[in-house]
């Protein structure tokens, strides 16, 4: 097998291989467990000897020379490998091997060749949601930003991904907002600032409606007449429905997110008998004081908790709605994994959903997709409550991305007065959402994290103007020797990295596919964000240390293909994550 310069997938490929060369009667069931290792030794290191011998009672040294001996001279021209403690296998890639890979990555798509793999099928990405009718607020942010970079990621590694926004569009709001609107609509207001005058029109609607009251009873009589298609109150939900998409929109535009589709909970509204039925024929759903549940007795806590699907009244909830979103995503679209992005409240709703779906589907025969609940913690303050403006009132999203373009604006115009004010705004743009993005991303998605303006904003860390302004620096270096990244001619004279900042660096820019795969296979953005900000890292030190535009032509040429490289690794890699980068800045 020929490996011009291995990575994980080629090294587990090439251990297991080498297994079956020297002998293992067992070689099918060994798992080579290769990781990026340690720089200290080497740049990759396979560790599943261990295990395998522990289980079979042999010495797992001894096994690991004997995979070291079988494996393929063409493997052994590109890497030193040695066999390390108890056996631990580690490889060291030779320099050469390192120019090699630099070279047959120059462009997005090459580099996307390196990281398609282990996501095939279609992938629906259900993401964002916020209900019809209302602002979005800085609680909808994390949806959004991990929804798009996960989309982004999957479509980057093989995957066709459908991006769904589940609206929240149907329930016993309508009722309050048709009675509300009905009593006082301000029409010019509807136009001028639609979803601000619908917000005070359900303000409106709820206030009027207490419990008990004859108007609450009308409002529910005007959910009823939308229920059951009056015409009228079809066509104020659907102008409802339409404004919100609009203001959304705009949001959506400048966090540079899109939609396939926007199939909110109506969508489903008439599919919803076919769960019943089904359910309850497969001996799943049963009648409980009238409603119709599932239980699941193998679940410590869900024998007793029942998942409601059907209230008693005969409504439908999103019990309701998510089974037969579940089973239309799996018909309509082939859907060989759902990813469904929300926060950690809803985990108890979704493991009872992904168990009713996959008893439901083995009893029809329904072919059952990768099913994952992507949660994620609460924005908090600086004092650890829940971030909210100094009057205690929800942040509206609009308003943030607003401050952190103006707070941007002020840094850049500090940093740069001589750029004119257009293209100064255009750069905070990028970098005052970029930051609210990747503070946002470069968290473990399952905690919470505290918002704060100095530190998103900061040239210094782990923050969107840091690896943005190591972007720029690099197209600086660029435009100062007179040629452009991509002009192969330029770079053609390099030779191998030398010097130990241009070794450390290679050796980063190499593990560019497994960042990607790692943050793919556990649907978690922050180990990109990790691996860029240990990029950027990397190449301050090179800069620092190894002057680039020197005279020597093949010392210069290296190292314009390490910068050049960098650039398009780190644009890469921001890009997935959602963010704008930038030439100057």
């Amino acid at each position: 097998m020929h490996v011009a310069c291995p990575l994980v997938a080629d090294l587990d490929a090439v251990l297991r291989t080498a297994a079956a060369a020297a002998g293992w009667a067992d070689a099918a069931d060994f798992q080579p467990e290769v990781r990026a290792a340690d720089p200290r030794h080497g740049d990759f290191q396979a560790n599943g000897v261990l295990p395998h011998a522990k289980a079979r009672r042999l010495n797992p040294r001894a096994l690991a020379e004997q995979l070291v001996a079988a494996l393929p001279a063409e493997l052994l021209a590109t890497c030193a490998v040695t066999v390390a403690g108890p056996g631990f296998i580690n490889f060291t890639l030779h320099p050469e091997a390192l120019l090699s890979w630099l070279r047959a990555h120059a462009t997005a798509d090459q580099l996307r060749a390196a990281c398609a793999g282990g996501t095939a099928g279609t992938w629906v990405v259900d993401y964002s949601s916020p209900n019809t009718a209302k602002q979005m607020h800085v609680g909808h942010l994390r949806s959004a930003v991990i929804g798009e970079a996960l989309c982004r990621l999957l479509a980057f590694s093989g995957a066709t991904v459908v991006r769904d926004n589940h609206l929240g569009d149907w329930g016993t709001q309508f009722g309050k907002l048709i009675y509300g609107y009905k009593r006082g609509a301000d029409l010019a207001a509807l136009v001028a600032d639609p979803i601000e005058e619908l917000e005070r029109l359900y303000k409106r609607g709820h206030e009027a409606t207490p419990e008990g009251s004859p108007e609450l009873e009308e409002a529910r009589r005007e959910l009823v007449r939308l229920q059951q298609g009056d015409p009228e109150n079809v066509a104020l939900w659907r102008k409802f429905s339409e404004v919100s998409l609009g203001a959304f929109q705009r949001i959506y535009d400048r966090l540079g997110i899109r939609f396939d589709h926007h199939l909110g909970e109506s969508f489903y509204n008439d599919q919803v008998e076919r769960v019943y039925t089904e359910l309850t024929a497969a001996g799943i759903a049963e009648v409980s004081a009238g409603a119709l549940v599932v239980f699941h007795p193998e679940h410590p806590r869900f024998k007793t908790q029942p998942f409601l699907i059907r209230k008693a009244d005969g409504a439908s909830n999103y019990a309701s709605t998510d089974l037969a979103t579940a089973l239309y995503r799996t018909e309509h679209f082939g859907a060989a994994g759902i990813v469904i992005v929300t926060d950690f409240r809803q985990s108890d709703h979704f493991e009872q959903l992904f168990l009713t779906v996959g008893k439901w589907f083995a009893a029809r025969g329904y072919r059952r997709p990768e099913l994952h609940h992507v949660t994620f913690g609460a924005v908090t303050g600086e004092d650890g409550k829940a971030l909210k403006t100094r009057s205690g009132d929800v942040i509206r999203l609009k308003a943030l991305l607003d401050e952190a373009e103006e707070r941007a604006f002020a840094l850049v115009t500090a940093k740069s007065p001589e750029l004119p004010e257009a293209e100064r705004r255009e750069i905070a743009a990028a970098v005052g959402v970029g930051a609210v993005q990747y503070a946002d991303l470069a968290q473990n998605r399952s905690s919470n994290y505290v918002f704060s303006w100095d530190k998103m904003l900061s040239l210094e860390g782990n923050t969107a103007p840091y690896l943005l302004y190591a972007g720029a620096r690099i197209h600086s270096i660029f435009r100062r020797a007179g040629v452009v990244p991509a002009d192969a001619a330029a770079l053609a004279a390099a030779d191998a990295p030398s010097t130990p900042a241009e070794l450390a660096l290679a050796r980063r820019l190499i593990r560019f596919p497994d960042a990607i795969r790692q943050a793919r296979e556990t649907l978690r953005p922050h180990l990109l964000c990790l691996y860029l900000f240990e990029l950027a890292g990397d190449y301050s030190s090179f800069n620092n240390a190894d002057k680039v535009l020197v005279e020597e032509p093949a010392v210069r040429a290296r190292r314009l293909l390490l910068c050049a490289r960098t650039m398009l690794v780190l644009e890469t890699g921001l890009h997935l994550l959602g963010l704008r980068t930038l030439r100057r800045m």
